[in-house]
């Protein structure tokens, strides 16, 4: 049961099983999941157990579970990767999302392959190279805009997946070794040190200040959500939430909400399907707003933005709440546009940091123009609160009140089924049909009586075997196809209920068919160069004997290998910082006085201790970020299991 063409999947993240279980009931037709290890984020790690009983809870609505195993991967590891994957298999899972492409010269069960974000797939040729060798999901490159993501469906018929939500790698996903530069801590490896948020100073080819201490590299976050449509028409099938570290709250109100705007959509558009089963009730409303962003951005869907970084914080500021109006010795008057509640968490910007305050009570104290009075008291001191005056400008970034809403059951999803009641020798058959076309029939030996009232009887049957109670369905129809009315106690007929509905569980699991492992083209694909640099991320022999068969004829180690001497790109993004201070050669094309005088020259990035080139590439719109490995981290081994040997990843040729 691979996606469909007319389906539309709504793939949500999971911290952890009891999240991902979450997810499906706020609306997810799949869940992707880190395993025990080899997953991109290292502390979103989870046990063989907990994946296998998220797998049964899933199967039933007909989700999918995805695993993770998306980091590149050292020859001493190869052995422990195959065991986990077989694990993973008679788990029941559904599919594998990887990056490290000597995975598909293993010994490997029949499991779906998703290609990972990190594979940075962003043209045509790739994406029909990795179907073509097997890949049955492919996740394209966020900075991909509709016009590309449209060229691409037209000349690949693999299921499209995109991120329609969350945080932003600044860099291309695979493409970023900033961090195993600076700390030995590869991204690639699922150890990324977020090198992307800390704070920077740029200055121009002469020295002179562009930005000063600014979080230079850091992007709002991802926010698809006006563009549903336009992807849906542009081919994408699977909606990608991004946030495998992310908490209950975040997952129950970014899917909830995604989940209601496909809803609306395939009500208008019945030419699509949801990829799985049933309806889902929110008991809440979503509000993108209050759970953790750093703003929202398209990013590069509808063309290049001028405003998509968040260059003042990389943390949650919140919605803006109010201004403050007075300062008194315990507490601080504020003019709010919302109600506030005790335990409110507030913030404000003093110079270039975020100032938090817990709202330990609020009151309000009147009505203005303006908006609402209230009066806040901090749990802090008011000493402690620098730069807090009369006019500072007051976020929210936690809503007691409607966080409090999300910790209760805040969700509801429900299977339809058409219930059928008939007779059999010896008692009664309850048959039960669902809206996916599967059947189950459950007998009740009973000696059934003619019924003294028929109208009674026969309302009494039908409200009986309509409540369905807590389970995941609900009763859409009850047809009772019996010779006459007859009595029947409310403890029978409530038992054969409550059987038929674990019967009908049970015959939803058995067939459930787990989609199969794409076959690889005949003739073999051949991968569209004829070389690879350690952008390719070949870290083990398998991998180059994958691309060996496929037709490249030098390969690159990976940047982890440490073969890499002197300057090289550390990151690779379509985010550009000429372009973010007017200083982009496009951007002065045309203006009087300016065309010509505007050069793409280098300009220098810093923090800390760490020094960067900049170096742009306009032809394709692209920004590099150079620098070198710090030599503590180059004369160290790359992390592994066994001693790492460089005559393993020298450059060659293939036998």
């Amino acid at each position: 049961m691979s996606l469909l063409d007319h389906e539309l999947e709504l793939l949500a993240p999971a911290k952890t099983a009891e999240i991902g279980r979450e997810a499906i009931l706020h609306g997810a037709d799949a869940v992707y999941i880190g395993g025990p290890a080899f997953g991109a984020r290292h502390n979103a790690s989870n046990p063989i157990e907990d994946i296998s009983a998220l797998v049964q809870f899933a199967h039933r609505y007909r989700s999918r579970i995805f695993v993770t195993m998306n980091t590149i991967m050292h020859d001493s590891e190869l052995d422990l990767a195959r065991k986990q994957i077989w694990q993973l298999y008679e788990a029941g899972v559904d599919a594998l999302i990887i990056q490290d492409m000597g995975l598909l010269e293993m010994d490997l069960p029949p499991i779906q392959l998703h290609a990972s974000t990190q594979c940075d797939i962003r043209t045509a040729e790739k994406a029909k190279f990795l179907g073509d060798v097997g890949f049955s999901q492919l996740v394209l490159a966020r900075e991909l805009t509709l016009d590309k993501i449209r060229q691409i469906r037209a000349e690949v018929d693999t299921p499209l997946e995109y991120f329609v939500h969350g945080a932003l790698c600044v860099a291309f996903s695979g493409q970023c070794y900033i961090s195993h530069a600076d700390t030995g801590r590869s991204a690639n490896r699922g150890d990324c040190s977020q090198a992307c948020r800390l704070p920077y100073t740029l200055s121009d080819n002469q020295g002179r200040v562009v930005a000063f201490e600014k979080h230079l590299l850091s992007m709002k976050d991802n926010d698809q959500s006006a563009n549903l449509e336009a992807l849906v028409d542009a081919g994408i099938r699977s909606f990608k939430i991004e946030g495998r570290y992310k908490d209950m709250g975040y997952v129950k109100n970014i899917t909830a909400n995604y989940r209601l705007l496909l809803d609306e959509l395939l009500e208008r558009r019945p030419e699509f399907a949801r990829a799985a089963s049933g309806r889902t009730r929110i008991l809440f409303t979503p509000d993108v707003d209050k759970t953790f962003h750093r703003g929202h951005t398209d990013y590069f869907a509808t063309g290049r933005k001028e405003d998509i970084g968040a260059f003042d914080s990389p943390k949650y500021v919140g919605v803006e709440l109010g201004t403050v109006v007075r300062l008194g010795g315990d507490h601080i008057d504020v003019i709010t546009n919302a109600p506030m509640a005790n335990g409110d968490g507030l913030n404000y910007m003093n110079k270039r940091s975020t100032v938090g305050i817990q709202a330990n009570r609020a009151e309000k104290i009147g009505e203005t123009d303006e908006g609402q009075r209230w009066r806040v008291f901090p749990n802090e001191q008011m000493a402690a609160l620098p730069g807090l005056k009369v006019g500072t400008v007051i976020h929210r970034n936690r809503d007691h009140q409607w966080e409090a809403a999300l910790h209760k059951k805040s969700s509801e999803r429900h299977v339809g089924l058409q219930l059928t009641l008939s007779e059999q020798a010896g008692g009664l058959r309850l048959s039960v049909v669902d809206e996916d076309g599967i059947v189950s029939a459950t007998d009740a030996a009973l000696d059934l009586q003619p019924a003294q009232n028929a109208e009674q009887a026969e309302s009494g049957l039908r409200a009986s075997l309509a409540k369905m109670g807590n389970t995941m369905f609900v009763a859409d129809h009850v047809e009772l196809k019996l010779s006459q009315p007859w009595f029947v106690p409310s403890s029978a007929i409530n038992a054969l209920r409550r059987d038929a509905v674990a019967a009908h569980e049970a015959a939803r699991l058995a067939a459930w068919q787990r989609p199969q492992r794409k076959a690889p083209a005949e003739p073999r694909a051949i991968y569209p160069d004829t070389q690879l640099s350690y952008l390719a991320n070949v870290y083990n022999e398998k991998a180059r004997e994958f691309y060996f068969k496929h037709g490249v004829q030098l390969i690159d180690a990976a940047y982890e290998a440490h073969e890499e001497p002197g300057e090289v790109s550390l990151m690779i993004t379509k985010h550009c910082l000429r372009f973010s201070f007017n200083l982009c050669p496009k951007q002065a094309k045309g203006v009087q006085g300016v065309q010509g005088q505007v050069k793409a020259e280098p300009m220098t990035l810093v923090s800390g201790d760490h020094t960067y080139t900049l170096r742009f590439d306009c032809k394709p719109c692209e920004m590099h970020v150079v620098g070198a490995m710090k030599p503590g981290i180059l004369n160290s081994p790359p992390p592994s299991a066994v001693p790492y040997s460089p005559l393993v990843f020298h450059r060659k040729r293939p036998h």
